[in-house]
């Protein structure tokens, strides 16, 4: 059980860290090997409140597309492919009016077919200008959007006419230009002009389900939040061990400002080693203090609320994976354990960037590996971030072998 501050505070100097370094192997992760450190060193938790409210709130820099579009959609076999930008952060008249009513909770849309995924590969001289046109398809839909928004009422021969047939001719000479520019440089493109014609479709809207806490003003409000606890869920509580069909009780815990959040890189590694052997991967941290590990396998997953010390940056470690891709166009099983994995803990790291050397003893067979490397909390989460458009500390890179 944590001690009160107070009582921290009256133990005074009589209170001392303990330090336990431990070299060797640890079975962690499900079995996975690493060579780390536990810390058992003091938690400290600065006290202070974060006010919630539901009002609507200026967006964080760099939250709200250049365009003034916020969300591009596209209609893709059969469903709506969304990208938000800045993840939905809206400004504050976009936010009053989806208040208001004026929310895309339901009805119809415009759904054309995705064009940049049905492009062959795009000469570098021909980009910029297919670039161009691709943004534009992009807002002769929005336009139609927002025609159909206000006239749509007026019947489906009205859409037709007035909306899908002249959004169509627009999407024809669009395309056609797509066509020539690569056709200048580069293998014609086939058959973008059948991708014209557009359709209307219903949004689908938010999910439904009760609100547990996203009502009454609380966090997430009007959003229909499902849940944020435990206590309607099917699911066994978990246990602080890594098995799957549980539900995670701990409290998210703190998350420190923008420019104080973890980061990382891997700033030297191989394009290409030999089946088994041993090579090196640099990899640099920033604002991650590497001082907390509470190891898996004694039941230390997911238990502990994130932390941050006096000069709020997370505490914790960072990862280290390497696994062999079966295909570089389908995603690996999520289940596999992967060839190697390491945990660093080493009671450095800070708000100055420093390295951390990865020894691999080696990857077995031939073929590509994806290495990849991703800070972790004291209980193995990806630490939280201030703002939802900024990048999570990871990174990935891909090495030959054989």
């Amino acid at each position: 059980m944590r001690r009160s501050t107070r009582a921290r505070r009256s133990s005074g100097s009589a209170r001392s860290k303990r330090l336990l370094a431990v070299v060797g192997t640890l079975a962690v992760f499900g079995g996975i090997v690493a060579v780390t450190q536990i810390s058992a060193a003091e938690d400290r938790r600065p006290t202070g409140t974060r006010p919630a409210s539901a009002a609507c709130v200026e967006p964080s820099p760099g939250a709200t597309a250049p365009s003034g579009r916020g969300t591009s959609r596209t209609w893709q076999d059969g469903r709506w492919v969304r990208n938000h930008w800045g993840d939905g952060q809206q400004s504050v008249a976009e936010c009053e009016q989806t208040r208001g009513g004026g929310a895309d909770n339901g009805g119809s849309a415009v759904a054309c077919p995705d064009v940049s995924s049905r492009l062959p590969r795009v000469p570098d001289r021909a980009r910029a200008e297919v670039d161009r046109n691709l943004n534009l398809l992009q807002t002769q839909i929005a336009e139609a959007d927002r025609r159909l928004a206000a006239e749509g009422r007026r019947g489906e021969e009205f859409v037709r006419t007035s909306i899908l047939q002249p959004l169509a001719g627009k999407r024809r000479a669009t395309l056609e230009r797509i066509t020539i520019a690569i056709d200048r440089v580069g293998p014609r493109p086939q058959g973008l002009a059948r991708l014209a014609e557009c359709q209307v479709a219903p949004t689908g809207g938010n999910n439904g389900g009760g609100n547990n806490g996203g009502g009454n003003g609380g966090p997430g409000a009007g959003l229909g939040v499902i849940a944020n606890d435990c206590e309607d869920s099917r699911l066994q509580p978990h246990d602080g061990f890594q098995n799957g069909n549980r539900c995670v009780s701990t409290a998210f815990g703190e998350v420190g400002p923008a420019a104080d959040n973890p980061s990382l890189l891997i700033t030297e590694f191989p394009d290409r080693v030999g089946a088994n052997q041993p090579f090196t991967l640099r990899v640099s941290t920033r604002n991650l203090v590497r001082d907390r590990f509470l190891a898996a396998g004694q039941g230390g997953y997911y238990v502990e609320s994130s932390l941050l010390n006096e000069q709020g940056l997370v505490r914790g470690h960072f990862h280290t994976a390497c696994r062999m891709l079966g295909s570089l166009r389908q995603p690996p099983q999520p289940q596999e354990v992967p060839a190697f994995f390491v945990a660093t803990e080493d009671s450095r790291g800070g708000a100055e960037p420093d390295d951390v050397t990865i020894q691999i003893p080696g990857l077995p067979g031939s073929g590509t590996a994806q290495c990849a490397v991703w800070a972790g909390d004291g209980s193995h989460r990806v630490p939280m971030m201030e703002r939802a458009n900024q990048t999570p500390a990871f990174d990935v890179v891909r090495i030959q072998v054989g």
